[in-house]
């Protein structure tokens, strides 16, 4: 499908195929960052991330399209087209990690590689009904990733289901371990947002709420508004690359970076002591829960042609937390709901709960059944 793929190798190698976000390096195969500025680009090396996976018996099966330098929820990209929603024909696909999400929808790959920095992983999981997670910040190499903002950026696994992404991390954190879990009885589940949401996403992630036997719904706030830490990090990356490139930065983007580069340390600074002070509120509110239980994004897959940055403060409202607090989460379809568009519930835990975070979420997703967590295209 046309707006998902950038590159592709000339003979695929051997192993499981895996798409691989054209935000991460692959040696001999070009490697764009979604960006004009580097259309010419083959780099000599591959991401460490992409060395960790083919050294564990996975192929590069081709680089998919993005939104520009990972910058964006919807992936419209100036450059390289629009990706496409597989099962949502004329809805986004979602980003950044949109091309990722929409090679699994299409049936292309089973599994995929992405970046989240502020949901780039589980937005497009959720619209295209795919699974994503968001390991632990700093669990996985961004070695050879280009970076957006490098405290929140994560370089992690997509697949059609929980058990891929498991398998991924595998190769992904070496000594990674997944854990089993005999019921979800097992956990206390905090539920949380299910008020932020359109009414049959609310339903549909109510309904997976419900298995969990020992849950309790608790009110939990959101990310700080103020982002400022989160947009110089973003101008520190292109402080030197935008002043003689602007006019080769697609519109949406290049308004964004505008912005960043006028944010002062005094600003950054601050934000970033908000950022502090919600990590320690929020950790105090969770207590002793293993896990959370959230929609993911609050509404389905848009039309394609929606202005991004109309939906983007929507958009990433309730993954953007788990990216500021730096903890794993995972996006899961949960059925259909606006339209008959895929919805998707966010399961998050502590930093370094990876293992029992995808336990839960591959019971989980056992009980919902096929029917709710595999949207055909």
């Amino acid at each position: 499908m046309d707006g998902i793929w950038l590159a592709r190798p000339d003979r695929l190698g051997a192993g499981k195929p895996v798409a691989v976000k054209d935000l991460l390096d692959t040696a001999g195969l070009a490697t764009t960052y979604g960006s004009a500025l580097f259309a010419d680009h083959v780099p000599a090396a591959s991401a460490e991330s992409v060395q960790l996976l083919e050294a564990g018996g996975f192929a590069v099966a081709g680089k998919t399209n993005l939104h520009e330098f990972a910058y964006g929820i919807s992936s419209q990209n100036a450059h390289y087209g629009t990706v496409p929603n597989p099962v949502a024909p004329g809805r986004l696909a979602g980003g950044s990690s949109g091309g990722s999400a929409a090679a699994i929808a299409a049936g292309d790959v089973e599994l995929a590689l992405g970046t989240d920095s502020a949901g780039s992983i589980r937005i497009p999981a959720a619209w295209c009904g795919v699974v994503g997670f968001k390991p632990t910040h700093g669990l996985v190499s961004v070695e050879g990733c280009f970076p957006l903002a490098p405290s929140f950026d994560v370089v992690g696994p997509m697949a059609s289901s929980v058990e891929g992404c498991e398998l991924m991390m595998r190769a992904l954190v070496p000594g990674f371990a997944p854990v089993e879990l005999e019921s979800l009885e097992e956990l206390e589940v905090g539920v949380a947002w299910l008020d932020k949401t359109e009414p049959l996403v609310r339903e549909r992630v109510a309904e997976a709420a419900a298995l969990f036997p020992r849950r309790r719904e608790i009110e939990l706030p959101l990310a700080p508004a103020n982002r400022a830490d989160f947009m110089r990090e973003v101008a520190d990356v292109h402080r030197a690359l935008f002043p003689d490139n602007e006019e080769l930065y697609g519109g949406n983007v290049r308004g964004k970076i505008e912005r960043c580069l006028a944010v002062t340390y005094v600003d950054a600074a601050a934000a970033a002591h908000e950022r502090g002070e919600y990590g320690e509120r929020f950790a105090e509110m969770v207590g002793e829960l293993d896990l959370l239980v959230t929609p993911t994004v609050p509404f389905v897959a848009p039309p394609a042609d929606v202005d991004e940055l109309e939906i983007r403060a929507g958009g990433i409202s309730l993954t953007y937390p788990f990216s500021a607090l730096g903890w794993p989460a995972l996006a899961l379809p949960c059925g259909p709901a606006e339209d008959g568009v895929p919805a998707s519930v966010q399961l998050a835990s502590p930093q370094g709960t990876d293992a029992l975070l995808l336990a839960a979420g591959r019971l989980l997703a056992s009980q919902l059944g096929p029917d709710r967590t595999r949207l055909s295209s």
